[in-house]
């Protein structure tokens, strides 16, 4: 499983770091959110007009995009003085294959290692 990273060339995901990608790109909101950046840069106000969402909303899905190192953000001041702060899409591309998986799940931190995965019922 190979992704580009930001300043170098491609390289593999760790298990880790592919259930964490695919987990965030697993949400709809999120899906749409890559999808508008890909076209082009947004801020935040804008983007949010753009998908029909609060920006409230925006801003988690924007934290947990930019966890997973989908996006990236910047802060501009515009011409009134105003900080604006710009999102884009982080060049990625992910080949998911039978083999690719293999060799993530060998690299999956095992069960108990990692933060305690809450389940319903359980707090």
């Amino acid at each position: 499983m190979t992704t580009s990273v930001p300043g170098g060339g491609p390289r593999d995901l760790s298990g880790d770091e592919l259930v964490r990608v695919l987990a965030t790109l697993a949400n709809p909101h999120r899906l749409r959110v890559v999808a508008a950046l890909a076209r082009e840069r947004m801020y935040v106000s804008e983007l949010a007009r753009a998908l029909g969402i609060s920006r409230a909303l925006l801003q988690v899905h924007l934290r947990k995009l930019e966890a997973a190192g989908l996006v990236t953000a910047r802060v501009e001041v515009s011409e009134d003085g105003k900080a604006m702060k710009f999102y884009e899409v982080e060049r990625f591309a992910i080949q998911l294959t039978p083999e690719a998986v293999e060799a993530a799940e060998r690299t999956l931190t095992p069960p108990g290692d990692g933060p305690r995965e809450e389940t319903k019922g359980s707090k």
